[in-house]
C-alpha cells in the first residue's frame, strides 16, 4: 500500500472519472439530514447499499483532527479504499475528499476522490438525490499506469465505465437508506 508522500500530487488538471447519478428520497426535505445520516452510517447498512460491492465503512478523525469517513468498496475490479475527509458536512450537502487507495490486478496505486451528495426539495414530500462521484490521477498514479503499459486514456475509459456503473448501483440504495434514517429520526 502506498504511503502518501508529499510527492504523490493530485492531477486536478485530469480526470479519471465523473459519475453523477440521481434517484428519489421518499421523505419531506425538512426531515432529510445527509449529515445524520452519514455520520451515523453502520457498517452492515453500507453494505446493503451495495452489496456485494460496499465491504466496510467506519468513522474516525485525521492526525490533525478532521472528520473523516473510511470506505472500502469495489469499483469495477479494483478494491478502493476510502480516507474521505469532510470538507463539506451539512444537512442537506455533503462533500468529502479523499486520497484512496486502489488495490487493482495489477498491484496498489492512488487516485483521489471526491464524494458528493446533495439534496434538493421536490415540492411534493419527497426530494431528489444527487451522488457524485469525481476521480482524479495522482503522480503515483501516473506513473502505475506508465509502468503497466497502460495511457491514461485507457485508464480513464476503464474507470469511468465502473465508476459509472457502480454509481447506477449504489445511488437508489442509498436514497433509500437515507429515506429510511430521515422517517425513523423524526418519528414519522
Amino acid at each position: 500500500m502506498s504511503e502518501h508522500t508529499n510527492e504523490n500530487k493530485v492531477l486536478t488538471d485530469l480526470v479519471l472519472s465523473d459519475s453523477t447519478v440521481h434517484a428519489t428520497i421518499s421523505a419531506p426535505f425538512d426531515q432529510v439530514d445527509l449529515a445524520d445520516w452519514l455520520g451515523n452510517l453502520s457498517d452492515d447498512e453500507y453494505q446493503r447499499c451495495a452489496p456485494g460491492e460496499h465491504k466496510a465503512c467506519a468513522h474516525g478523525i485525521t492526525d490533525d483532527g478532521r472528520p473523516e469517513t473510511l470506505n472500502v468498496e469495489m469499483i469495477g475490479t479494483t478494491l478502493t479504499i476510502q480516507h474521505a475527509v469532510h470538507d463539506v458536512f451539512e444537512k442537506h450537502h455533503l462533500r468529502l475528499v479523499s486520497l484512496s487507495d486502489a488495490l487493482t490486478p495489477n498491484g496498489w496505486t492512488t487516485s483521489q476522490g471526491i464524494w458528493e451528495l446533495s439534496v434538493t426539495d421536490n415540492g411534493d414530500g419527497t426530494c431528489r438525490l444527487s451522488n457524485g462521484i469525481l476521480a482524479h490521477p495522482t503522480t503515483e498514479g501516473m506513473e502505475f499506469y506508465e509502468a503497466n503499459g497502460i495511457t491514461f486514456e485507457q485508464a480513464a475509459t476503464a474507470r469511468q465505465e465502473a465508476s459509472d456503473a457502480h454509481n447506477h448501483r449504489e445511488t437508489p440504495n442509498y436514497a433509500a437508506s437515507i429515506a429510511r434514517k430521515a422517517l425513523t429520526s423524526r418519528g414519522a
